[in-house]
This record gives C-alpha cells, structure tokens and sequence, in this order.
C-alpha cells in the first residue's frame, strides 16, 4: 500500500499548486452529503464526494472560484485565491420552493459518469412511490429497474442480470446483510426514514468490492442532526415506525435511533384464540401470531477536524408462533391433554465501529470493525397426559432446526489524490466466517424416561476469506477516462486454500458535449453459496461455504453502453451485457433443504460445477428534474442454466429467465402539499417445471401409494419428457397508485398517503399445481380429470393507508 503510495506521488508534479480539501454537508442538519458534486468554474476542474461526503481537489494557485451542487439542494459558491492547502466545510441549504428540483443542471450528468450500470435512489424517490400495505420498501424500488427481476409477486428477492439472490453483495453501512426480507419475503428490512441513498451496481463493479458475482446493493445510513432534534414516524395498516434524531453536542456528536413495528400478533393472537374455542365449543384454544420488527442505530462524533469517529447498528427479527391446547374428557372420568407450540424465529444482528482519518490534503483513510449474525430457528413442542383410573402417562417430544452465519470482519480503506487526474484507491480486508449448514434435533421421552435425544446435520465449518484492491480513476483528457482495479482475494477452508486475481477496467468516452461511449469487463468470484428451496415460504435456504467438493462460483461480464442527456433533464441510457457464470450449485432431484439419517451433509444432496449464462440490453429513460420525474425501463434479456447432473445435460432457461421486461414509474408533484404517483410493471411469466405424465411402480403391501403420498410416501413417478423448467407462467402485469397529502401544522409536518396496489385487479400467477377433478358417471365408475390451476396471491386490488408526521 505505501509502495503504490509512493509511486502516485512521483506520477506528476504540478508547478504552484495546492490542494483544497473538505466535506459538504447539509446546511439544516449538519449530515454529511455522499456524491456532491464540487469544482471550480474557471480550470473546469471537479470531483465527487465519497461515502462520508470529503473531497480532495488540487488546482493550480491562482483565482479559485469553487462551486458544490447536489441534488434538491441550492448551489454553493465559494470564490477565493488559492494560495495554500485549504480546508473548507460547505454546506449547502435545501431548496425551499413548493416544487422541489431533484436535479439541479449543474449536478454530474449521466453523460460525464464513468461509471455504467449503476443507478442511485434517494429516500425521497422512494417515499413517492405506491406502497403495499402502506410500507415504503427499498428493494421494491429497486425491483422497478431495468435488468432487476423480483422473482414472486410481492416477493423482495433480487435477481441482477441472470444471477440469483445469493449474488448480490447487499451492505448496509459497508456491513453485509444475508437475509433483507420481512413477512415471507413482502418487505424488506431496510426503514427509509433511516436511510441516507441506495446504491445499485449490476456491471463494472469497482474493485474494492468482491464476494458476489451479480451486483452489489450499498445502503448509507443518515448520521443523525448535528444541530436540531427532530424525529418522524407513521402509522400503518401494517406496522408502525418512529425515528429520531440530534445532537448530542452541538456540531460535535449526533445520534439517529428508528425502529418499526408490525401488530399482527396484537391482533391475530386473541382472535384465533376465540375462533378456536367457539368452533370446538371450549374443547380446543389455538393461538397464532406474527410480527417482525427493525432496529437502526447510528452515533457519530467529530474528535477533530481530520478524525471522525461512527458506530453504527442494526437488528430485526421475524417470529411466527401457532400454540394450540385441546382437552377431552372430564377430571371424573377419562382426560387427555394435548399441547402443541411451534415457532419460527429468523433475524439478523449487524454492529460497525468506524474511523474515518485525514492523514493531508491528499490522502484519506476509513478503518472498519464489523460483526455480522444471520440465524434461522424452527422449534416444535409436544407434550401429552393420559389420565386413567390408576394412572397418568405423560410424553413429550421436541424437534428443532437451525442454521445461520456469523461473520467477524476488519477492512482498511485509503484514497489517495494526488492530482485531478488520477484518484486511487487501494485496501484490505479479512472476515472470519462460521457457517451453520443446518441441524436437526429431536427428542422423545415418555413417563420420565428418555427413549431418543438426537442431533443431526452437518458440522459448524470455519473460513476466513481475504481480499487486497487497487484501482485508479484515471482522467487520461477532457473526453477519456478509465476507472482501472484489480481484486485479489484467498478463501481458505478446512484444508482447502482458493485464490483469485479478479481485474476490473470500465472506460468513457465523451463523443460529444451531451453523448458519451461506455464500456467495461469485470470478473468475480464468489466463495458463498446459497441452496434455495423455493417451495416454502420461510427463509429456510441455507448459506454454504466453497468446500474442497463444492468450489467458489466465478463469473465474468462485458457490457457496452451509450448515454446522453436530452432536453428538459431527460436522461437516456441504453447498454448491453453478456455474463457468464461457472461452477454453479443446485440441489439434487428429489431433495431439499431437510437433511434424512442417509444423508447428513448437505454436500450429499447437491450437484456442483454447473454454468450459466445471461445477455441481453436494458434501456433506462429518466427524468429527475421539475415537477414531474420518473422512469421508463425496458429489458430484453435470456438466462439459461446446464447442470451435467440434471436434465440429462441438457441447457434449461433459469427459473427467473424473462424474456421482456419493463416498468413505468411516474411522479408528479402538484404543490408542497400534493403529490400523485402511479407504476405499471409487465414481465414474461416465470419458467417451471411441470410433470408431463405420470406412472405407479410396484408397491410391497399391494397398494397404489400414489393415490396416498402424505401418509405412506408416493411409490409414483413424475415423467418430465420436455426437460426442466418446460412450462412457462402467464404473463405478470400491474398497476399501483397513490397520493400524499401534506400538511404544516404548529408542532411539524403530517402526510397522508393512500392508494391501490394491484388497481385494475389482474390475477398474476403466484403458483400453479395440479389438481384432479372426478366426474362419476351413471354406471358407477368416474372420469378424473387432471389440471394445472393458477393461484393469484392478490387477484384484487389492495388498498393502503398511511398517516407519516414529522417535527
């Protein structure tokens, strides 16, 4: 690192000139603003600030007239004559008018960018748009873009340009999150009111991130008011949520807490329990319950002007619970008890410390702790009485599932800018993995007495994965710039050692004044894997390491682009992208996520070494500026899967493969107090595997066990004669729309926001499965039938209502 250090300094030595150095902030509130766009009018010179909101500019001395711009915020202009190394804080006042401009003409056009296949949403974008239920959802955002599939209706999984949602490196304040769904997977678990910006990646990734293989989602927490206290919340259908923040000393130290709750289980618990006891007549009391819950805590202190100091948390959890208690019989004669309580509980637990340190004008360093915990459990009790004349039998019996991750990790950033050519980057980090693959436990005892205490499943396996980056913004002239990395990374596990230098090039090219030429290739590898059942929807996929048996997945993406800005703030993108993706997993035929005595390793139930490839083109037409903004996203795309093991070899379209794709996102503000908003969203129906025919085999005891699968275990056999995922899902189409009301009032600000999802009600496919239907006929014998049915998870419209406040 001092080695590269050392050759920047020597690469140019400009005659007379100084560096100017510093954040930009929020003028109201002190918090610090990431991509701001800072550079002096006279040399034309500029540059963007980082994760933390600095800046390094270094211009020759003379008259200095710098200008700072972001977006929804009014222009700073600071002129001055640069005759040393200054350090200055701008801070910029939001806009103040009734029809907020979310783009001002001077910010970084989509033409100047280096950058390709990234896109950047605010808070305040995402709080516009049409809820489900009434909760504002990030990744339902993002799911409205270009080359991003959503999988399910309502699901919130992540499917970046052919890759599944295992291949999304998913941070939240640079701390990976493996698990980012609510309620099944309808919501996610970022709160918006503790967000700061949302950053989607799905090519060109810089080489400071590594891990995954399809697209890297950072979230930016706020840091809390430096200089006021206020807070906000809303009140849901739902769930309800409250933040609040400020300093802690003025101008020094700040704090921001929000968390949100659901109330399902306020709600379901005592009416199951008086359903159940009015249709047992008093015999049966069952009580079931949901509610999820979230976390954000963030604290920030400014030791001095060069050192600031963050820590920052998250923690959620869903838990689902059925208790059911039913008794027969009377004291006097005979009794039986039964008791049944079953939960799941699921959640994560994330914590960065963080240092951020000038150490001059040019070089600025960030050191990370982070801690990471994903863990899923499912417990079941049984307990029984038997009363008799003489006599009480009791037996109680246990069955429990587990599994998780849990990672300890330290990474080192530094950026280095030496002059407004080159901007460098260089790093390390090293996290300590511990995968739980899944364990099943069980017991059984009766009268006292244990019969059976027994765990099974695969052991705790330790890794340690190490990385170490370089990469350089290279301004080569006005028109070319090359962001060049290269990512080498070591995974070592068991007594298996993975290494991989992954290099990283994009290129712009500035054709013309409004149109520009954009180009990259990536590779990445990924020591990860995710073994996804699809057919439950609870999150019992499990987080697997690269083992000596199941290597690291790697994958590689080449994509070309052009784009410009058109009239009135339009902005216009078209890119296209191969990607191709080696040493895939996959479960067996005929097995799932629930380990068997036989099979007590999950690497026994998975085939590995498969292959994947996606291409296609994504068109992005957006507005962001005046009174109405919004997007029009269109992909055209294929995702094929080969697996030696499955389909006799033979390449079969991903379960997610669409061959269309687009969405419509319109948002128009009529004045401070009223704003309307609509999407309209049309993908080509999933691919699935249906069963084309089907025959019975010999069974011991002379039954057909297919006409009884649940009990005895189907002796029957599928014929898949057109190979997997051979039938393809209706197509997918909605509309959804809202309207928030504003209102000042004395204490602070309240919005009322309504509206429909799913508006003119159309029956997506949720699922389909097959259902048989018998006609008797007059002779005695019957006719069966058999077909595939839809299922419509929300075949009407849903409406939602909201009440949000602020002071």
């Amino acid at each position: 690192m001092l080695l590269c250090i050392s050759l920047c300094l020597g690469t140019q030595v400009w005659a007379q000139s100084f560096t100017i150095s510093g954040y930009v902030s929020d003028a109201t509130s002190g918090e610090k603003l990431i991509n701001a766009k800072v550079f002096d009018s006279l040399s034309q010179q500029g540059i963007i600030t980082n994760n933390f909101g600095f800046f390094s500019l270094t211009l020759p001395a003379g008259e200095v007239n710098l200008i700072a711009v972001y977006a929804g915020f009014e222009a700073s202009s600071i002129p001055f004559e640069l005759k040393k190394d200054t350090q200055v804080v701008i801070s910029l006042a939001p806009y103040q008018t009734d029809v907020v401009e979310i783009v001002a003409d001077e910010v970084e056009r989509i033409e100047e960018r280096v950058e390709m296949s990234t896109v950047t949403l605010s808070p305040e974008e995402i709080k516009k748009l049409p809820m489900l239920l009434g909760e504002v959802d990030v990744v339902k955002a993002i799911q409205l873009l270009p080359g991003v599939q959503s999988g399910n209706e309502g699901s919130t999984g992540l499917y970046v340009r052919g890759g599944g949602p295992d291949q999304n490196l998913i941070l939240l304040d640079d701390v990976p999150l493996y698990y980012v769904s609510h309620l099944g997977g309808f919501f996610s678990v970022f709160n918006a009111d503790a967000i700061s910006q949302v950053k989607l990646t799905k090519g060109g990734f810089p080489a400071r991130y590594g891990g995954r293989i399809s697209s890297v989602l950072d979230v930016r927490m706020k840091e809390g008011n430096m200089r006021e206290f206020h807070g906000q919340g809303s009140i849901g259908i739902l769930a309800s949520k409250f933040s609040f923040e400020g300093p802690i000393i003025k101008d020094k130290a700040s704090f921001i807490i929000s968390g949100r709750r659901t109330y399902f289980d306020l709600l379901t618990r005592p009416i199951s329990r008086i359903a159940s006891r009015q249709s047992s007549g008093g015999e049966a009391v069952a009580s079931f319950g949901y509610y999820f819950y979230d976390l954000n805590a963030k604290v920030n202190y400014v030791i001095s002007p060069n050192d600031r100091l963050y820590l920052s948390g998250y923690m959620g959890d869903d838990d689902l619970g059925l208790k059911l208690t039913e008794e027969f019989g009377t004291p006097n004669e005979d009794l039986s008890i039964l008791e049944f309580d079953t939960g799941s509980r699921w959640g994560n637990r994330v914590a960065a410390l963080r240092w951020n340190h000038i150490w001059n004008p040019k070089v600025f360093s960030n050191l990370t702790a982070t801690f990471t915990n994903y863990r899923f459990k499912v417990e079941n009790d049984f307990y029984s009485e038997e009363h008799f004349e003489q006599e009480i039998l009791k037996a109680e019996g246990y069955l429990g599932y587990q599994s998780g991750i849990r990672d300890f990790a330290l990474k080192y950033d530094m950026e280095f800018y030496p002059n407004p050519k080159h901007e460098i980057r260089v790093g390390a980090n090293t996290t300590l993995h511990k995968f739980s693959p899944g364990l099943i436990g069980y017991s059984v005892s009766e009268a006292d007495t244990s019969l059976l205490d027994t765990t099974i499943g695969s052991e705790p396996i330790n890794s340690l994965e190490s990385y170490v980056y370089v990469e350089d913004l290279w301004k080569v002239n006005d028109r070319l710039t090359f962001h060049l990395g290269l990512h080498g990374s070591h995974y070592r596990v068991d007594q298996s050692d993975y290494w991989s230098l992954q290099p990283r090039v994009s290129a712009r090219f500035l054709a013309t004044d409004r149109l520009s030429l954009k180009g990259s290739f990536v590779t990445m590898t990924q020591f990860l894997h995710l073994l996804t059942n699809s057919g439950t929807g609870l999150p019992v996929d499990l987080w697997v390491p690269a083992t000596d048996r199941v290597p690291p997945q790697r994958s590689w993406q080449v994509a070309l682009g052009a784009a410009t800005t058109l009239r009135d703030g339009w902005e216009l993108s078209v890119e296209g992208y191969y990607k191709e993706m080696k040493t895939l997993i996959e479960y067996r035929e005929g097995t799932n996520f629930f380990l068997s005595l036989e099979e007590s390793d999950w690497q026994d139930r998975v085939v590995s070494g498969g292959t994947g490839t996606a291409y296609g083109a994504e068109v992005l037409l957006q507005k962001r500026k005046g009174a109405t903004t919004g997007w029009l996203g269109y992909t055209l795309s294929w995702n094929n899967r080969q697996f030696d093991e499955l389909n006799q070899g033979e390449v079969y379209p991903y379960k997610f493969d669409r061959r269309h794709d687009a969405s419509l996102v319109v948002a128009h503000t009529f004045n401070k107090r009223v704003s309307l908003s609509g999407t309209w969203v049309f993908g080509t129906g999933n691919a699935m595997t249906v069963p084309t025919g089907r025959y019975a085999t010999p069974s011991a005891n002379g039954y057909d066990r297919s006409f009884f699968p649940i009990f005895y275990g189907s002796n029957s056999v599928n014929l898949y004669e057109e190979g997997r995922n051979n039938f393809r899902m209706e197509a997918y189409h909605r509309f959804d729309i809202g309207v928030n009301f504003t209102k000042d009032k004395k204490w602070g600000e309240r919005t009322i926001s309504m509206g429909l999802y799913n508006a003119y009600g159309r029956k997506n496919p949720y699922m389909y499965y097959i259902s048989q239907e018998r006609e008797y006929l007059p002779n005695g014998e019957y006719r069966s039938e058999t077909n595939l049915t839809r299922f419509s998870l929300f075949p009407v419209p849903i409406p939602y209502f909201t009440y949000s406040f602020s002071f």
